[in-house]
């Protein structure tokens, strides 16, 4: 792993039930998450959790790769959390092994919705320096995608990643409008303990 974990936040005025139902979700979570095509489920973990393979269509290739999951919605501080761990051995996929959580934070009548992921660069360090960033905006760009479901109904399929040139729209979804730099302590230091129980994919 690297010391450039990425990291978003979004605050989605929504109630948690719901942003909990569209993140996950797997078919849900297709959806609203461009880096994602497909995501099914494939098998139970022992001790909680899924096991899952996942799709990202692009022309002319698909890249695939596999992932366990596992997510906590009774802690006793009101946040919810998933840990996940993931993996592909296609050389079209940028990313190798990787791991990363969500944290859902109740926020008055909202959600604050934080991710914090490293992955292995498969495509060498010199050009991660190019897909790390893009990575980055895109989980940004479909958070609010999400946000824009969970708060106003509209579907994800309303906004297509096209949709970025729409300037003059100024409801389609922005990678601005999320937090990208952790308030403090390093990404992965705010990672769930589910996370170092998680098995490898």
């Amino acid at each position: 792993m690297t010391r450039r974990a990425i990291y978003v936040s979004i605050r989605i005025p929504a109630p948690m039930e719901r942003v909990w139902q569209l993140t996950q979700d797997p078919a849900l979570h297709a959806r609203w998450d461009v880096r994602f095509s497909r995501i099914t489920p494939t098998a139970r973990l022992a001790g909680g959790g899924t096991r899952f393979i996942y799709e990202r269509r692009l022309p002319g290739w698909t890249i695939t790769g596999t992932g366990t999951t596992i997510g906590e919605h009774d802690r006793p501080d009101g946040t919810r959390t998933s840990a996940l761990r993931f993996d592909s051995d296609s050389r079209l996929s940028p990313l190798g092994s990787g791991r990363g959580y969500w944290r859902y934070r109740p926020d008055g009548e909202g959600v604050v919705f934080t991710t914090g992921y490293d992955y292995s660069p498969q495509w060498g360090r010199t050009l991660d320096l190019i897909v790390r960033p893009l990575i980055g905006w895109a989980t940004a760009w479909s958070f609010d995608r999400l946000r824009i479901w969970a708060e106003a109904g509209a579907p994800p399929e309303r906004w297509p990643l096209r949709s970025v040139l729409r300037v003059w729209r100024p409801e389609r979804p922005r990678a601005a409008r999320c937090e990208r730099r952790p308030p403090g302590r390093r990404v992965m230091e705010d990672a769930p303990t589910t996370l170092q129980e998680l098995v490898h994919p």
